[in-house]
């Protein structure tokens, strides 16, 4: 599995240009600026990205705002016209681009198309699944694509302890979705996706984790992933939380409430680094920003270029480099958390 990690790390980096090595460098600098000085100041633009393919997911998994329709905004999918502006404006710096926010990207009907049109412009793409909807032919399909990276969450070695958390999901459609993917790399020659099994540790499940390793290994699984979960009702415990601390990003205080484990200061290398596009074009400023309620601009009416740079931005980030633990979204983050495990 090392190796194959390697590998995979090397595919990242063969996305690079002179300009997107150039444009890291910058970005480093400027934040590292930012942080001693506690200013907002930056320069070039992200290199990352994270798009959302659509908002609608087959489960109702209980720590996630989209499976239990919790949105205040509308369930939609991106349209293949504006996913294309997008990439036209950004594919000069970014080469890196997670096709994941919120819900299920397969449930997007045209799914596929957006990662070939991201691979036409030498952008190294990523998605997670639950993998529901993995037939073979599919399977084939997302091998053609070009993907280069796959996460499919598998959060119980029974269907009893899977579906503890991955409500409504079945742990039988996982494996064989799984073993697919798997065949068709094989039957095609192709090393990509490199395919990962992320195991979510929550208390049902914690008792698992060495199986989940030697199912990978059994399966053939390119690497294996073990991540801390992020619960939204924390302080005074969660029947989530899991018993061994190890697996946990809390902390049990002498007064019996939790605390995040890991300290957070006012910085945030993802505010210089990368940002998200919801399926209807809005600009986010991460991923913990779920509903969107921290809206920098849309690309409807604004290019990325200038929301990036535009005054909104730069307040958030300022916001952030003065008093990160004042921002909503910012007081449950695991930026500087050691969340694989």
């Amino acid at each position: 599995m090392i190796a194959l990690k390697i590998q995979d790390t090397i595919n990242i980096v063969r996305h690079l240009t002179f300009y997107r090595m150039w444009n890291l460098l910058v970005l480093r600098w400027t934040y590292f600026i930012s942080k001693i000085t506690k200013k907002d100041y930056h320069r070039g633009q992200p290199f990352s990205l994270s798009i959302e393919p659509t908002t609608a997911c087959n489960l109702g998994c209980p720590e996630c705002p989209s499976g239990l329709k919790q949105f205040t905004r509308p369930t939609g999918k991106l349209d293949l016209g504006l996913h294309r502006r997008m990439l036209e404006q950004v594919k000069k710096s970014v080469f890196y681009i997670n096709y994941y926010f919120q819900g299920e990207p397969f449930l997007h009907p045209q799914f596929l198309e957006l990662i070939k049109e991201a691979k036409k412009n030498k952008i190294y793409t990523a998605t997670s699944t639950n993998a529901h909807f993995i037939t073979e032919q599919k399977a084939e399909e997302i091998v053609e694509s070009g993907l280069d990276r796959l996460i499919i969450s598998i959060d119980g070695m029974t269907q009893k302890t899977y579906e503890n958390y991955r409500i409504g999901g079945q742990l039988k459609k996982v494996i064989e979705g799984t073993e697919r993917l798997i065949e068709a790399k094989k039957r095609l020659n192709s090393k990509t996706p490199h395919l990962i099994f992320q195991f979510l540790v929550v208390k049902p499940n914690e008792h698992e984790v060495e199986e989940v390793f030697e199912l990978g290994k059994k399966m053939d699984i390119d690497e294996v992933r073990i991540k801390s979960a992020q619960l939204y009702d924390y302080i005074n415990g969660n029947s989530l939380m899991p018993e061994n601390e190890k697996y946990s990003r809390y902390k049990l205080q002498p007064d019996g409430t939790y605390k995040l484990k890991y300290k957070t200061g006012n910085h945030c290398w993802r505010m210089w680094s990368s940002s998200v596009l919801t399926f209807d074009g809005k600009v986010v400023p991460c991923c913990f920003d779920k509903d969107a309620q921290h809206v920098l601009g849309t690309i409807e009416s604004k290019t990325f270029s200038e929301i990036w740079s535009n005054k909104k931005y730069a307040s958030f980030r300022s916001s952030i480099l003065t008093g990160r633990n004042q921002i909503d979204i910012c007081k449950n983050c695991s930026e500087g958390a050691k969340v694989w495990l």
